[in-house]
């Protein structure tokens, strides 16, 4: 059963997740999946699917964003497990995240979301984080769904500037 393919992508997945402090979005695992030729796409759709289902990993969609963290019944399987995938896999995954480990953090540490709130406005709430550290937590009231997308979309793309400003402005 080990020897399964679809055994081996599961355990490449769940090697990735667990290499990393952070959550990974289902891009950012796909990206680097298909580019190494690892498995196709709706190949790779199933293990993410059979992974959740079997609760080794724990998806949270933030707005159009899933992210996957590898949980502790994950950990404990890879680690009975981890031998089965290659060393050449393994250095691959290394190498990947020794070039963009930066990068792919940051990608996931800035979020942005926004929802209607019980009053019938739109609240868009704004959080950059530094590993387990919130260093900005902001939530904005504003009378449409348009505004809100708008404001997390900018997020996205000013969050340093906004939080230079902010720490300018209040120290």
């Amino acid at each position: 059963m080990l020897q399964d393919p679809l055994t081996i992508n599961k355990l490449i997945v769940l090697y990735m997740l667990n290499r990393v402090s952070f959550p990974m979005t289902t891009a950012q695992v796909s990206d680097f999946i298909l580019e190494k030729d690892y498995m196709n796409f709706l190949t790779l759709q199933q293990v993410i699917s059979e992974l959740t289902e079997a609760k080794l990993i724990q998806p949270k969609t933030i707005r159009n964003r899933t992210q996957l963290s590898i949980t502790e019944e994950g950990r404990s399987t890879l680690h009975f497990f981890e031998n089965r995938v290659g060393d050449a896999i393994k250095e691959d995954i290394n190498s990947y995240f020794r070039e963009k480990e930066y990068s792919l953090r940051n990608e996931v540490s800035i979020l942005g979301d926004y929802y209607k709130s019980t009053s019938g406005e739109y609240e868009a709430r704004l959080v950059a984080r530094d590993r387990d550290i919130r260093l900005v937590d902001i939530t904005l009231s504003v009378p449409t769904e348009e505004t809100a997308a708008a404001i997390c979309d900018n997020w996205q793309k000013k969050n340093q500037e906004i939080y230079q400003f902010l720490v300018r402005q209040l120290f």
